[in-house]
């Protein structure tokens, strides 16, 4: 639809996820029925969606309008901004600009789902501008946890719109660069109509500490360390991954990656010429134990307790390739996620039990935030002077709490917009307010190849197809042994003339998977739970070639 076609239109900004909590973030910026979208992220499920591997914003407002989709700008590659895109990419066909190493994530994520092949993927790099639609974007670097991340400049009919993305204000960034005062400044003198900026510290006061603050603190715990020693942080957090590889070269240890996600993440910095190994840095993962432990330096997967994670195997003692024992010192250098606050305390008993020792992030500080708190956050809403406010990213309290920090700033109260997912903000340079929603909700994906079943767990189109399995295992508490055989529930699990026979084989497969745990593993549920379910999805798809949806449920007596 062309702009003349419109009679007196206006600005349109809709979020579609990230305002009401953390991930999801997608923002639709609407002209003339002409749509750039910023962001397509993912949300990781709470303990209690079992059989939900990720969550995804409800994208119908875009697939009923993909024909009006000029273009897709990402902001950063953590997978809260860019892992929901390869569903929205499954019904809109337009170009994805983002930076060498958000594409570089996104290429993967592509390849996962067998969709990169056709995708239109675009580098730009911090400066550069871009004409998407009605839309003149100016991508502007900013500082944060993930190397080459972005704040936009959205150049509209309007008036300019500055997404900020996730950022801090970091004087001392791993890799030297800085977030663009500059551009940004240019842009307040100039005049900004609306800026949308990150809330996810906004509850937090003072100044986000810099990245040197981690260094010296790793520094201070590895000195001295006579055993192996191993760091726990987001795959993503490349900076961090920087940090402890410089330190390993620094004591004379060799680094291990250990864990998909880790080693993916890393090996895409390393080509990309963001991640720096010296030669010889590096070892595989099975050679880590040939080395004296005063040596190693790991740096593995699973910060947030991940029940089939690096470090969780590690923690049961059950990884393939490594073994922690007294002496080694483990360090979480990460921000629990809220939620996994019980399945990190179980982790971090299962490694003491192995006589490790365990560092989380306050003691010392081996964690900062790769988010402004609220000195930062003033002092962005003074560089820009935004005739209007929006706050993004976060619960309501802590878009609450950026909105109290811009009536601070003397900004008036009408406007300042605290908005939620679906609200439709309609602006003119004159004025701005939410004048309807629009649908939104969330999408619950299964771990079943990726496939989008359900927006609920018991949702009729994913049983219909494939069915339901409950198998029930009763577990003595105190000799870790099975009380009687495993029970299995099913529903709409077809097996076509032989159902006697596959429900004895499955029984035999549970039975066989509990005996190989050890009992460590038998007393920790979330990890037996996943153990038994992805057992016995691979044996099902081999054996039967459906893919129910399996809900273990471990009883302790």
């Amino acid at each position: 639809m062309s702009t003349s076609a419109v009679p007196n239109p206006t600005l349109r900004l809709i979020p579609l996820g990230g305002l009401g909590e953390f991930g999801l973030n997608l923002m639709v910026v609407e002209y003339g029925g002409e749509i750039l979208v910023v962001d397509c992220g993912v949300m990781f499920p709470e303990t209690a969606q079992l059989g939900v591997e990720v969550v995804i914003p409800d994208m119908t407002y875009l697939f009923e309008r993909a024909e009006s989709v000029r273009g897709i700008v990402l902001t950063h590659g953590h997978e809260d901004h860019i892992g929901a895109l390869p569903y929205l990419l499954a019904q809109v066909e337009a170009p994805v600009f983002g930076s060498r190493m958000t594409l570089g994530m996104v290429r993967e994520r592509l390849r996962e789902h067998d969709a990169l092949k056709g995708a239109d993927l675009r580098t730009v790099a911090a400066r550069e501008q871009v004409r998407v639609g009605p839309f003149e974007v100016e991508f502007l670097h900013v500082t944060h946890s993930i190397p080459e991340s972005l704040a936009l400049a959205i150049r509209t009919p309007v008036g300019v719109v500055i997404h900020t993305g996730d950022f801090k204000m970091d004087q001392t960034p791993v890799d030297g660069r800085l977030l663009d005062f500059q551009r940004l400044g240019a842009y307040g003198d100039q005049g900004v109509l609306a800026l949308l900026s990150d809330s996810t510290n906004a509850d937090v006061p003072g100044v986000t500490p810099s990245e040197r603050r981690v260094t010296d603190a790793l520094e201070t715990l590895v000195s001295g360390v006579t055993g192996r020693v191993l760091v726990s942080t987001f795959a993503s957090n490349i900076h961090r991954i920087q940090q402890v590889i410089d330190l390993a070269v620094r004591h004379r240890r060799q680094v291990c990656f250990v864990g998909r996600s880790t080693v993916q993440t890393a090996r895409v910095a390393e080509e990309l010429g963001l991640l720096h190994v010296p030669p010889g840095a590096v070892l595989e993962s099975r050679e880590v134990m040939r080395l004296a432990p005063q040596r190693a330096l790991v740096i593995a997967s699973g910060s947030q307790g991940e029940p089939m994670s690096a470090l969780a195997r590690i923690a049961l003692d059950d990884h393939r390739d490594l073994a922690l024992g007294p002496g080694d010192l483990v360090i979480l250098s990460a921000r629990p996620i809220p939620g996994n606050e019980r399945a990190i305390a179980r982790m971090i008993d299962h490694l003491t039990r192995r006589g490790a020792r365990v560092i989380q992030r306050h003691h010392p500080p081996c964690h900062v935030s790769g988010h402004a708190s609220q000195e930062e956050l003033k002092i962005l809403i003074g560089l820009t002077r935004p005739r209007f406010f929006m706050p993004l990213h976060g619960e309501y309290r802590q878009l609450a709490a950026h909105a109290r920090l811009a009536a601070e700033m003397q900004l008036p109260r009408d406007r300042i917009l605290l908005a939620e997912d679906g609200d439709v903000v309609e602006m003119t340079a004159e004025r701005a307010r939410i004048v309807e929603r629009v649908v939104v909700g969330t999408v619950l994906i299964d771990g079943v190849a990726g496939e989008v079943e359900a927006r609920v767990l018991r949702d009729r189109r994913h049983l219909s197809g494939d069915g339901l399995l409950i198998p029930v295992v009763v577990i003595d508490r105190a000799t870790g042994r099975m009380e009687a055989p495993p029970e299995i529930v099913s529903r709409g699990f077809v097996w076509a003339g032989e159902g006697d026979d596959l429900l004895a084989e499955t029984t035999r497969q549970i039975t066989e998977t509990v005996r190989q745990c050890s009992a460590e593993e038998r007393g920790d549920w979330g990890a037996i739970r996943q153990r038994i379910q992805d057992d016995l999805r691979r044996f099902l798809r081999r054996r039967s070639g459906r893919r129910p949806m399996i809900i273990p449920i471990v009883i302790e007596t």
